[in-house]
């Protein structure tokens, strides 16, 4: 399972990640008749012939005139704000029960409920907003929610990205670095707590987007009963912490269509700094970057392909390092099996739409997590591969219920999803 855009270092962040949000806005615009403006019935044949021998014997006065064109105006004025402030019926809703088989989270279900608001007839070009919420609830006592929004205002001018979650997760530590993701012992955890994120960027020249960002989260991390050989007891354990960050994003969008490329490009890149000056038990950075490219082969075939990078300075918690796995980087990894200061991914993706609003993908890629950039080793990356079934649960936008078979260096995922991978 994934989440769009979910950043941020804590319990709730995972979550996040976890649960996928899709969703909208209102955008108010006013509607004209069919012919471009309002539409009036004319009089009665009767009527217009009587109408037109009063006209003949009395030439109308200037303050009647004035009168109904000032009738007139105040009738168009409350149209108007009638009309500014109704609810556009084209915008797409989506709903989605999602199952979930993890090895790191469980079994359980991932409830949707997202809106994605209508695109004015007059400029197709716009970016359409969304908002929604999702849960999380799993057999193994994993429970949470998250809402959120994604908004573009004043014509794509600002973007504004918003999301609160809260829960607690069970799930299985292994330990920083390969060596100890491939030993495979493990560490039950379970982290409670929530998380807030909040962006602000602006479009500056060459289509570019530039802000900042913050993020505030706090959990509590307790270990579960076990027995036999784990990875060694994190020191955060029995303690609440408390995690602040401030941050910056440059991006640039140029796919027509956000929901399914068809074409086009993101470049994305992100800083978080941590502080204990802001309140943040940890001081440390995170960095990623992301570069993501569509080629439509033909109406029907589209080949995309994903680049990722993270990167992590100073003293951070277990979970503030690069966690493999997450966010579809990549599919068929237990989430939190491999984790370290860096860590790189990379996959290629062909979709196919088939009829009846079905579809089918192939995906492959590699990757890898390594304490430093220099000690990055051939026989330390991460393959993984797989295909995956479409169906289009919006047709308006081309957003599609996804769930994926993948499998990595030693085991297999599904994962159920809204809108693709990347």
């Amino acid at each position: 399972m994934n989440f769009v855009k979910a950043p941020g270092k804590s319990s709730a962040r995972i979550l996040l990640l976890c649960c996928l949000v899709a969703g909208g806005g209102l955008v108010c615009h006013a509607q004209e008749g069919a012919d471009g403006g309002p539409t009036q019935a004319g009089p009665a044949p009767a009527a217009a012939a009587q109408d037109s021998k009063d006209t003949a014997k009395t030439p109308p006065s200037s303050s009647s005139t004035d009168k109904a064109s000032g009738n007139d105006s105040d009738n168009k004025d409350k149209d108007e704000k009638k009309h500014k402030w109704q609810l556009d019926p084209n915008g797409s809703w989506v709903v989605a029960p999602l199952p979930i088989v993890s090895p790191a989270l469980g079994s359980g279900i991932v409830p949707v409920l997202g809106y994605i608001t209508p695109i004015p007839a007059t400029d197709r070009a716009l970016t359409p907003s969304v908002l929604g919420a999702g849960g999380l609830i799993t057999n193994d006592g994993t429970r949470g929610f998250v809402v959120g929004a994604d908004l573009y205002l004043d014509k794509a001018r600002y973007e504004i990205e918003s999301a609160y979650a809260h829960g607690n997760i069970d799930y299985n530590l292994y330990g920083v670095g390969f060596e100890n993701g491939d030993a495979g012992l493990k560490l039950p955890l379970e982290q409670a707590g929530h998380f807030f994120f909040f962006k602000t960027l602006r479009r500056v020249p060459w289509d570019f987007y530039a802000g900042i960002r913050f993020s505030d989260g706090s959990s509590f991390i307790t270990l579960k009963p076990t027995s036999g050989k784990t990875p060694p007891i994190p020191p955060d354990v029995g303690l609440n912490t408390v995690l602040r960050a401030l941050g910056m994003e440059i991006w640039r969008d140029s796919r027509p269509n956000r929901f399914y490329p068809l074409k086009g490009s993101v470049i994305d890149f992100t800083g978080d700094f941590f502080a204990h000056n802001l309140g943040s038990k940890y001081s440390f950075q995170s960095y990623k970057f992301t570069f993501n490219k569509y080629w439509s082969l033909n109406d029907k075939q589209v080949l995309a392909y994903n680049f990722y990078w993270c990167g992590t300075g100073g003293s951070p918690p277990f979970y503030g390092n690069c966690i493999y796995g997450t966010n579809s980087e990549l599919r068929g990894y237990t989430a939190g099996r491999y984790l370290d200061r860096y860590m790189f991914a990379t996959q290629l993706e062909y979709r196919l739409v088939l009829p009846w609003r079905f579809g089918l993908v192939g995906f492959g890629g590699v990757g890898s997590v390594t304490p430093g950039g220099n000690q990055l080793r051939v026989n330390q990356f991460l393959p993984a591969g797989g295909t995956g079934i479409r169906y289009m649960l919006s047709k308006k936008f081309h957003v599609n219920l996804r769930t994926d078979f993948a499998w990595g260096k030693d085991n297999f995922t599904w994962g159920v999803g809204v809108g693709e991978a990347f």
